[in-house]
């Protein structure tokens, strides 16, 4: 195995990586099953916190490791961010609609295709 670190990172995957498979974590594990729960293109900060809660407790995985995945979501576009509420750019509006299944790749994909 290659490490480009001299071997001081135990992760095989790199920053990016990481950052990557977190965002796509906090969209299909938290933030679309919260839209399809609430069946509305928005959330608010208070119920996606206690969302993240949930699904920590129930991954053992750290809320502090799940921290930066909303606002890196905002930062590709995905979702909006005015005040306290989160909502969905506009052409993922038709999955919510649909109730359809919609992975971190193609919601990404749906916001920058012209």
């Amino acid at each position: 195995m290659t490490s480009y670190n001299n071997g001081k990172d135990p992760h095989p995957k790199g920053k990016h990586a990481h950052s990557t498979e977190y965002r796509r974590l906090i969209w299909e594990m938290i933030v679309w099953p919260l839209i399809i729960e609430k069946n509305r293109p928005y959330f608010s900060i208070d119920e996606y916190q206690s969302k993240r809660v949930l699904f920590s407790k129930e991954s053992n995985i750290p809320s502090s490791k799940l921290s930066g995945g909303l606002i890196s979501l905002v930062v590709k576009g995905i979702l909006i961010k005015e005040e306290h509420i989160y909502s969905l750019h506009y052409r993922l509006i038709p999955y919510l609609r649909k109730k359809a299944s919609l992975t971190y790749g193609q919601a990404l994909k749906e916001t920058y295709t012209k």
